[in-house]
């Protein structure tokens, strides 16, 4: 399933989270062989209860989600540990209210906002620009001069210094290090603060230099957005031009995540990539 921006009808929202955790629901009474009348029977609900919850549309109880579990067949404690966390953790982000809310963010942004400010882990691959946890604020501004956006970008940041920490790993291609987005002091600037903030124990750097050649993934940048362990219950974002996009199938962010871990392996190592790093830095 892809969405382009978060979904509302009248006083719902149909959530990212909410999307991943219905879809979830719904493979596993597909796969056993059930219609969503047996599921609102065991529920002593509507069909149109399952089906909103199916879509996503309104917050899931812990009980339901255990009641359809059993009805289904899903008795592995991961999964329905799984399905139970991601609601608890779309419930409390349906009613949140952070810098986000008033955030100049297009609602793809803000949603992307909010499910971060939520993650317990983010593998991210980017082709031009440095991963926006990881810009300085000089470098957003060269991106973006309102102040307010300026300000945004920054309160992203305190996920990774702020408990509890928030796990990135990012691989960059070598361009995105050489594209000089305001000018030579901001990235020289950029460049040592990417190399201050890898010596972090949360964060990892790497570099996909030219010389590794063409690589799948190539097409676009993407995040891959973990709530728990990573695994099933991941949502992935992609970078694509003019029109982000949401993958909330469990197959394209397992794709993904395969995809991210092989462009892992060809980049350079940490700590040949922090060398890097310094040495452009150094060339400016």
């Amino acid at each position: 399933m892809e969405q382009h921006h978060q979904s509302a009808q009248g006083g719902r929202v149909s959530t990212v989270l909410g999307r991943r955790l219905g879809g979830e629901l719904l493979k596993l009474r597909s796969a056993a062989g059930l219609t969503q009348g047996q599921a609102a029977k065991v529920l002593s609900a509507s069909t149109g209860k399952i089906a909103k919850m199916e879509s996503g549309w309104a917050p899931m109880r812990d009980p339901d989600i255990r009641a359809l579990c059993a009805l289904y067949g899903a008795d592995d404690p991961a999964i329905v540990g799984g399905l139970l966390e991601l609601a608890r953790v779309d419930r409390e982000r349906r009613k949140a209210k952070g810098w986000w809310s008033d955030a100049p963010f297009s609602p793809t942004m803000k949603e992307y906002a909010v499910l971060e400010s939520a993650a317990t882990a983010i593998r991210t691959w980017q082709l031009a620009l440095v991963p926006g946890l990881l810009q300085t604020a000089e470098y957003v501004r060269a991106l973006n001069p309102d102040d307010h956006f300026v300000t945004a970008r920054l309160a992203r940041q305190r996920r990774l210094v702020e408990e509890p920490l928030l796990r990135l790993e990012a691989v960059v291609h070598e361009a995105v290090l050489r594209n000089l987005v305001g000018g030579t002091d901001v990235m020289r600037g950029q460049l040592e603060h990417l190399t201050s903030m890898a010596q972090r124990s949360n964060v990892s750097v790497k570099v996909l230099p030219f010389g590794a050649g063409f690589q799948t993934g190539m097409g676009c940048g993407f995040s891959v957005i973990s709530f728990a362990e990573p695994g099933a219950m991941d949502v992935l974002y992609m970078d694509v031009p003019l029109h982000p996009l949401w993958r909330e199938g469990g197959e394209g962010a397992a794709e993904h995540s395969e995809l991210f871990e092989r462009i892992a392996r060809q980049a350079l190592r940490e700590r040949d990539s922090l060398a890097f790093i310094s040495s452009l830095s150094k060339e400016l």
